[in-house]
């Protein structure tokens, strides 16, 4: 178990698994798209994860789906700033801005949020590290072969596990050299990102030697492409897959799982820390 802090708040201390709430402000999500569009329907998602018991929230403002298109820095503020300012003030759980941009992360930052979730893992933008480090912000490196607009074009690993650890050691180690320490590291495999579904099934039954990185683990399956791969089903009704890859994630070392269900999964963490005794 790593510990993980942002800002001088716990956000990982104990054994127990953390559940992300993933609150999307897009209008093309893969799975909740178009959802939490206005402001309001924005802060009332947030409010019943939070009554549902999700530990942290990560708001997105830039699709990142398979053949999504970026959008404008402009853009991607208008849809997001004014959400983490709403909710600064009334939440207590701590708010993660998942996007790749310095200026994005910069602005949140100062509204109230205390986590950039980085699916480049601080490539995309030179300054964005910068903005993390200043703030004292926690961050999380995500592994992604390719770009979100085409990195579901075949993609291809002499040996996925070895490839994504040494490739977020890489990261984990210049980060460090950046001046942001261990404690404010998460790492995140990108199951989903760049990966076939023998790709996702390898790494997540091998996320144990992930730890040897010495970060808190953070792992996001939740509703993809794999689990309808597996089971037949469309993205809305995936919940149960869901569940159950993510706990299977949490037994193999995941600290944090992120994820649309926020109550169902809640309730699998609950049952299984008590069985584990945990509580």
């Amino acid at each position: 178990m790593s510990l993980w802090e942002a800002r001088g708040r716990p956000i990982v201390a104990d054994r127990r698994p953390r559940v992300m709430g993933i609150l999307n402000v897009t209008p093309d999500s893969f799975s909740d798209g178009g959802r939490a569009e206005t402001l309001d329907a924005a802060v009332a998602r947030a409010g019943a994860m939070i009554e549902q018991g999700a530990d942290l929230l990560d708001i997105g403002g830039e699709s990142s789906r398979p053949g999504s298109t970026p959008v404008s820095e402009e853009e991607e503020l208008r849809r997001v700033l004014p959400v983490v300012e709403a909710l600064a003030s009334v939440v207590s759980v701590p708010i993660s801005i998942d996007t790749t941009k310095a200026m994005i992360a910069k602005r949140t930052l100062e509204a109230g949020a205390v986590i950039v979730n980085d699916i480049s893992a601080l490539e995309a933008d030179p300054g964005l590290v910068h903005v993390i480090r200043d703030a004292g912000a926690g961050v999380v490196l995500m592994h992604m072969q390719g770009v979100p607009w085409s990195m579901q074009k075949n993609p291809r690993y002499d040996n996925v596990v070895t490839e994504v650890r040494d490739y977020l050691a890489r990261r984990v180690e210049w980060t460090l050299a950046q001046g942001i320490p261990q404690s404010r590291i998460a790492i995140d495999p990108g199951i989903g990102f760049g990966k076939t579904l023998e790709h996702n099934l390898d790494l997540l039954r091998n996320l144990d030697q992930f730890a040897t990185l010495g970060c808190t683990l953070l792992v996001g399956v939740s509703r993809k492409g794999f689990l309808g791969a597996l089971t037949g089903r469309p993205v809305d009704q995936r919940a149960a897959a869901s569940v159950t890859a993510s706990l299977a994630a949490c037994r193999r070392g995941a600290n944090v799982v992120r994820v649309h269900d926020v109550g169902p999964m809640v309730d699998a963490i609950k049952v299984w820390s008590a069985l584990c005794g945990w509580e």
